[in-house]
């Protein structure tokens, strides 16, 4: 048999997809699994579903997305993801720029896909940086490539292809894509498991369920890595 497949779209403005991300790279529950990340932009998505941000939701006294902030870091403590108590500059901040850069990483370089979401994610929801704009990733991603690295990569190469056709039509593709797998809002996660058989699903949340679909072994360890597993019911 096949071994199971599974990808997983993200913008880096999403705190549950930093999660998901952080989750499927660390985690050796899916080590044997072929995972795909797919840059998609969370506006587009928001926008063709109608789909409202969650700081436009409120009740009398509070909003959604101050519940959402309690949540992530609900999450992150159960799965030692790094992630401040603060939120970062901006935030939700446009995306658009830093997505196209993300693509063309994933048209000239895919295997740094993982590394690169890696350092951005951490970037922004460890470290409280801004990030949405190309010319702040220069110093963020220094670490990850090096500066000769870093400067041939993203000024002289990435940066200068996120701004071409090719890139702005492959981010719109890749977020139709999305769309017509039926995502309304992220991390949406399309699972094929060893069987061939297909499903989708939204949020950190439905992880455990991910999981399960692809025929993986939740991990029993209570360690602080994988102790999360246990509130997945």
């Amino acid at each position: 048999m096949a071994n199971p497949k599974l990808v997983l779209y993200v913008d880096v403005v999403s705190p549950f997809a930093y999660l998901s991300f952080h989750v499927l790279n660390t985690s050796l529950v899916f080590k044997e699994c072929e995972v795909t990340y797919v840059p998609v932009f969370l506006g587009g998505i928001m926008k063709a579903t109608e789909n409202r941000p969650p700081i436009e939701i409120k009740n009398i006294t509070k909003d959604k997305g101050e519940w959402l902030r309690k949540e992530r870091l609900r999450w992150a403590k159960l799965f030692n993801v790094p992630m401040a108590e603060g939120i970062p500059p901006g935030f939700p901040a446009n995306t658009i720029k830093v997505q196209r850069v993300l693509t063309s990483v994933a048209i000239l370089h895919p295997e740094r896909l993982g590394d690169t979401l890696a350092a951005i994610y951490h970037a922004s929801f460890a470290e409280l940086k801004e990030v949405h704009t190309p010319d702040r990733l220069v110093p963020i991603l220094a670490k990850l490539f090096g500066e000769e690295g870093t400067k041939e990569i993203l000024i002289k190469v990435a940066i200068k292809l996120s701004t071409s056709d090719e890139v702005k039509k492959l981010l719109i593709a890749k977020t139709d894509e999305a769309l017509a797998e039926g995502s309304f809002g992220l991390p949406w996660y399309v699972a094929t498991n060893s069987k061939g058989d297909k499903e989708c699903y939204w949020g950190f949340d439905h992880i455990a369920q991910v999981t399960d679909h692809l025929g993986l072994a939740r991990p029993k360890s209570s360690s602080a890595s994988e102790g999360g597993w246990r509130a997945m019911l």
